[in-house]
């Protein structure tokens, strides 16, 4: 399994590089929107988590433009809990929405979810 995390702060996705240790999967990790955007195109992660408050290109722009070229899993991790926040990224084309800081069993519970409907839908390819 494949694992994009793109979060502005380093910081951040060296945390989650560790929480997600376990998972024995590929981590990869981008701190701009721009290069996580990037690496969604080159390297194809059977599941995105994606940051919304970023400079220059924040997580809602990611979120429609993978949504141009892939149903690959994308879940919101976010410190924004307004309703509309995460009312307006499921309508930008996220698959699942977690308030930080969540606790890393949530967290890996939600990634096993999305990857449980992931193989179930014949819409989305497996990754090779």
């Amino acid at each position: 399994m494949r694992i994009l995390v793109i979060d502005d702060d380093p910081a951040m996705t060296d945390l989650l590089k560790l929480l997600l240790q376990p998972t024995q999967a590929h981590i990869l990790t981008a701190n701009s929107g721009r290069d996580g955007l990037e690496l969604a195109r080159k390297h194809k992660p059977d599941i995105v988590l994606l940051d919304l408050m970023m400079p220059e290109m924040d997580g809602w722009e990611v979120c429609k433009a993978i949504r141009d070229f892939s149903n690959m899993p994308i879940l919101v991790l976010s410190a924004l809990d307004s309703p509309g926040t995460v009312a307006a990224a499921l309508d930008a084309g996220a698959d699942d929405y977690l308030i930080k800081p969540v606790p890393s069993g949530v967290l890996l519970a939600h990634i096993n979810n999305l990857m449980r409907r992931t193989r179930l839908d014949p819409r989305v390819a497996p990754a090779s």
